[in-house]
């Protein structure tokens, strides 16, 4: 998996838990949307009341890319438009007298990691619906990848249903796999209920769908769950 957070030059970096955004597009990839319809993404992205629970962190590894391109080749955007780059001295002569560049990338994954969302929509009877959500993600309309293309999901997505008064309940009621007794991380929305010892952070993971870039902050709460510990 890779949780996207900033990317720096070509470091792609990743997070502990899922951004809003990223969830947002893998339900919308669910459902079939296009990536141009930009009001449902952003729509569903505002409805969205996520909270998640990292049950065994895995490990992270890197992958490193390189591709070798020429002066005057072009490749293709999310736009469906080619995009050419501009010429530079760091172009060297190849053997055969064109001039390329290496491009160097780092990719940073989470492997073997096992991470519980808990989410609901607000309001609950606007479409698409939380049963549209679960039946998309069972039979989804387009191949699924979690964060990155290559991570393709290597079990079922949906988990079930589970009631609860706020997100942080729920992530407290689901009992913990046999791996994770000891308790686990969690991360939930600010208002959605307290753990002892948890802190507060501002995160900017909410994408605005029509130019693509994220921007503004949201609150939320990272705490640590034991078995003893019940909801407030």
């Amino acid at each position: 998996m890779a949780f996207g957070g900033e990317t720096i030059d070509n470091f792609g970096v990743i997070r502990d838990f899922p951004a809003l955004s990223m969830v947002t597009g893998l339900l919308a990839n669910a459902l079939g949307w296009r990536r141009e319809e930009s009001s449902k993404h952003d729509r569903l992205q505002e409805r969205l009341v996520l909270g998640a629970r990292l049950e065994h962190p895995g490990v992270r590894i890197q992958d490193y890319q390189t591709a070798l391109l020429f002066e005057n080749d072009c490749g293709w955007t999310s736009q469906g438009v080619p995009e050419g780059r501009a010429k530079s001295p760091s172009y060297a002569t190849q053997p055969d007298g064109r001039k390329a560049l290496t491009l160097q990338r780092y990719r940073d994954y989470h492997a073997n990691l096992s991470m519980l969302v808990a989410l609901r929509l607000q309001p609950v009877d606007e479409s698409p619906t939380l049963d549209d959500l679960a039946a998309a993600l069972d039979h989804p309309a387009r191949p699924l990848f979690i964060g990155r293309k290559p991570c393709l999901p290597s079990r079922r997505l949906f988990a079930g249903w589970q009631a609860g008064e706020t997100v942080l309940q729920v992530l407290q009621c689901v009992p913990l796999p046999a791996e994770s007794q000891d308790g686990a991380r969690l991360q939930w929305p600010d208002g959605e209920g307290t753990l002892p010892g948890d802190r507060t952070l501002d995160l900017c993971d909410e994408r605005n769908w029509t130019s693509g870039v994220h921007g503004g902050w949201r609150p939320v709460r990272e705490g640590r769950l034991r078995g003893e510990e019940k909801p407030t």
